[in-house]
């Protein structure tokens, strides 16, 4: 099943007709990956991970599906940091890397999409906080393309256009917007949800929910948010465990 889905953003008018996201969902529909990578003309793609993750079969099967194995960067905490990112754009730079694979739940997502903004950027991450215009600093022509492929149902962060970073001198969290951190394709396998922990399950899922609820509820009122959030939340409903 593919999909075409907008996401709202503060500057939702400004980009409505022109970001679009391909979203491709089946059980083991992460073996597509080449195809994907085909489709953005991804040569030499960064996986972008935690460390966690890559302990997994997740990543062995994304290389195996890949014409060539991919590097990868796992230096990705929970709540993930500006070091993090910057320290992964140089990763990215010194490897000659042409887009991101991002593979976890929603530190390795902002991670990733935060090294394929930063990797053409002259400015400091901090410079593109999300406030008035402050994107329109950035060089749009040298974001990467970003394919995203989260592990856990909560974050959304798939979906979104920006990235949540930890600022390690004031310990500040920031928001790093433009509209091309979206990812342009993501890849929803429901077998990758498998091998959770029962509680990181749990966890992930009420964060779902409170993502719609959080939806639905927002007096900032549009029409996309105000479908789809009743229809989520009816889904989490039929499949909760008591």
């Amino acid at each position: 099943e593919t999909a075409l889905l907008l996401q709202k953003s503060k500057n939702w008018d400004k980009f409505i007709n022109k970001n679009q996201i391909e979203i491709n969902k089946l059980i083991d529909e992460i073996k597509e990956i080449q195809t994907a990578c085909d489709e953005l003309k991804l040569n030499n793609p960064l996986i972008v991970t935690d460390a966690g993750i890559e302990k997994t079969n997740i990543i062995n099967t994304i290389n195996t599906s890949l014409k060539n194995i991919a590097k990868i960067y796992s230096d990705v905490q929970g709540n993930p940091t500006g070091k993090n990112v910057m320290n992964g754009v140089k990763q990215f730079q010194d490897g000659n890397h042409d887009g991101v694979i991002a593979v976890g739940g929603g530190s390795s997502m902002d991670t990733g999409k935060g090294i394929a903004f930063m990797s053409g950027q002259s400015r400091s991450l901090w410079d593109f906080e999300d406030i008035g215009d402050y994107w329109t600093r950035a060089k749009s022509d040298n974001i990467k393309p970003i394919i995203a492929i989260p592990t856990t149902a909560g974050t959304g962060s798939e979906t979104g256009r920006a990235g949540v970073y930890t600022k390690e001198d004031t310990h500040e969290k920031k928001i790093i917007f433009h509209p091309k951190m979206m990812p342009s394709i993501v890849i929803l396998d429901p077998e990758l949800t498998i091998d959770l922990p029962p509680f990181l399950t749990a966890y992930t899922g009420m964060d779902a929910l409170a993502h719609s609820l959080e939806a639905y509820c927002s007096p900032f009122f549009h029409p996309l948010s105000q479908g789809i959030a009743p229809v989520s939340y009816t889904h989490l409903r039929a499949h909760e465990t008591r």
